[in-house]
C-alpha cells in the first residue's frame, strides 16, 4: 500500500510577469517540471499578480507560484504582491527567476527590492528549481508535523 504522500500530486503555478511576453523559458521550465511529476499549472506569458492569486483559488494545493521574467520589468510587475500575500490571496512561497533588471550592470539592490515586494526565493538557475521545491515541501511538511502534534 503506497502512502498519500508517495502518490499525491505536487501543483506549482506558473508564468511570467505581467509585461513580459517571453515564452520560451516559461515552456522549457513547464516541461521539466512536468517530467520531474509536477502538475504545472501554466498561466503563460503576461500574468498580473491578480491572475496568480486567481490561480492559487482554484488550486489550493499549490506549493508554489513561480514566476519568470525576461524584460526585467519584474520589479514594477510584482508591485501588488506584498499586499496580495497580506491578504492571504497568495498563500504559498513565491520564487522568481530570469533577468530580472533592466540594463547590463547587474547589482544586488535588485534582489533586495523583490525580497521586499514579496518574493520569497530568487533562483539564478532554473536547474535549481525541483529542489528548491523539495526544500519548501520539506519544510511545509515540518510545519505541518509539528501543529498536528501539538
Amino acid at each position: 500500500m503506497q502512502s498519500k504522500q508517495a502518490t499525491a500530486t505536487r501543483t506549482v503555478i506558473l508564468g511570467v510577469a505581467a509585461s513580459d511576453s517571453h515564452a520560451v523559458a516559461n515552456h522549457l521550465i513547464a516541461y521539466a517540471l512536468r517530467g520531474a511529476g509536477f502538475d504545472v499549472v501554466n498561466l503563460g506569458t503576461c500574468t498580473p499578480v491578480e491572475e496568480f492569486a486567481q490561480a492559487c483559488a482554484t488550486h489550493p494545493d499549490a506549493e508554489a507560484v513561480i514566476i519568470g521574467s525576461l524584460n526585467g520589468h519584474i520589479h514594477e510587475d510584482l508591485r501588488g504582491l506584498a499586499e496580495t500575500k497580506r491578504s492571504g490571496k497568495i498563500p504559498c512561497p513565491v520564487v522568481v527567476g530570469g533577468n530580472l533588471s533592466v540594463g547590463s550592470h547587474k547589482d544586488g539592490s535588485a534582489h533586495e527590492r523583490l525580497y521586499a515586494l514579496g518574493v520569497d526565493h530568487i533562483l539564478t538557475d532554473p536547474g535549481e528549481l525541483p529542489a528548491l521545491l523539495d526544500e519548501l515541501r520539506a519544510t511545509r511538511d515540518g510545519i505541518t508535523a509539528l501543529r498536528t502534534a501539538s
